[in-house]
């Protein structure tokens, strides 16, 4: 009898308890493989930091923060497979993806399937610019960081030589018109303006025409691979051009591929948070890990931080809730104090100019 009583009365006790809270599951998109799996790395070790941090002070409303990570390769018909398996998988929001490419189809799925969508790395101004209130994004546009790259060029190189190379793909194409159109608005026209194709190993053709021309800055709006391989082919050639690009060279894959030919490249990119006093203590734990978070690592542990700190202030996962709460408060990010537009865009720092040299990137004047 006794026995019988104990089992009714534990019974009893965890009905009262109710059943567990289950995890909250969010997306994480971008090239996990392929050509720019750099950056899926850099998103991939943000990600995991902060999801770790996030639980580990309790979660989310209560509830534990389930990553479900998902590899679009920056490839614009993947990134759309990838959208539709995570929505399968009844994310409450999703992180990502990088390449504009690719978040511009996948916010398309997103939209349909109401689902949030924050991008720490997708600079492509039409990604905001559809009208779509879920997607959001915590990196700058390509209309700032190709007005401040034009705004350089025509300054310190007024005069000179110039030539445009694009990738034709969004990022590439986007990026090369802004910061041609404010290159020419302040006075410095391109000699050449050319498209290559990515991921081909032989650029030699393009490059022996920049060579003709007597080019002293080549602007590319591509990836760090073709980059690199523009400035290590551009040496074999005897040219000392400089190449200058966009935030697509902050990897360290672009030095592994230029060595010290790589020395003078420039690029912009936003301010970096890692050299943010506040971030020392973070910094130092990613570099326990083996590395420190370079390019968009700290990105992706902000757009994280700011999707958690909606959730708490709205209550809910409920996407509409959510994407009022990102579209009207403040959030305390690894970014600094952020918030957003009535677009999507941050309202953050604009960006500035950085050089390699020996292997780091670091901040020049503009």
């Amino acid at each position: 009898m006794f026995l019988r009583q104990s089992l009714l009365v534990l019974l009893l006790l965890a009905g009262m308890a109710g059943p567990a809270l289950a995890d909250i599951p969010l997306g994480l998109a971008g090239p996990m493989t392929g050509a720019d799996a750099s950056f899926g790395e850099q998103m991939r070790r943000g990600a995991r930091m902060a999801v770790a941090d996030i639980n580990a002070a309790g979660g989310v409303l209560g509830q534990k923060i389930d990553l479900k990570e998902a590899d679009d390769q920056c490839d614009p018909k993947q990134a759309v497979a990838v959208a539709n398996q995570l929505a399968a998988q009844g994310v409450r929001g999703v992180i990502g993806h990088f390449c504009s490419g690719s978040s511009i189809p996948a916010s398309d799925v997103y939209g349909e399937e109401n689902i949030l969508m924050i991008t720490p790395g997708s600079t492509n101004p039409l990604l905001t610019e559809s009208g779509k209130k879920n997607v959001f994004r915590v990196c700058g546009r390509d209309d700032q960081q190709g007005q401040v790259a034009g705004q350089y060029v025509a300054s310190h190189f007024a005069g000179r030589n110039v030539a445009i190379l694009d990738d034709k793909q969004a990022y590439s194409v986007g990026l090369t018109t802004e910061m041609r159109k404010s290159m020419n608005a302040a006075g410095l026209r391109e000699i050449v303006d050319d498209k290559i194709n990515p991921g081909e190993r032989d650029y030699f053709a393009v490059l022996t025409k920049l060579k003709r021309n007597h080019v002293d800055l080549l602007y590319y709006g591509g990836y760090q691979t073709e980059a690199g391989l523009l400035v290590r082919q551009m040496r074999e050639l005897g040219m000392n051009t400089v190449l200058m690009g966009g935030d697509g060279l902050v990897t360290r894959d672009f030095w592994t591929i230029t060595g010290a030919g790589g020395n003078g490249t420039l690029m912009t990119f936003a301010p970096d948070p890692a050299k943010v006093p506040a971030n020392a203590a973070l910094v130092a734990r990613f570099m326990a890990q083996g590395s420190a978070p370079e390019g968009y690592t700290l990105y992706t542990y902000g757009a994280i931080q700011a999707w958690a700190e909606a959730v708490r202030h709205a209550g809910t996962t409920d996407a509409a809730r959510v994407e009022a709460a990102l579209h009207h408060d403040h959030f305390d990010t690894v970014l600094g104090r952020i918030s957003f537009d009535g677009k999507g865009d941050v309202k953050a720092a604009g960006y500035i100019i950085y050089e390699w040299r020996d292997g780091q990137y670091e901040a020049i004047s503009p």
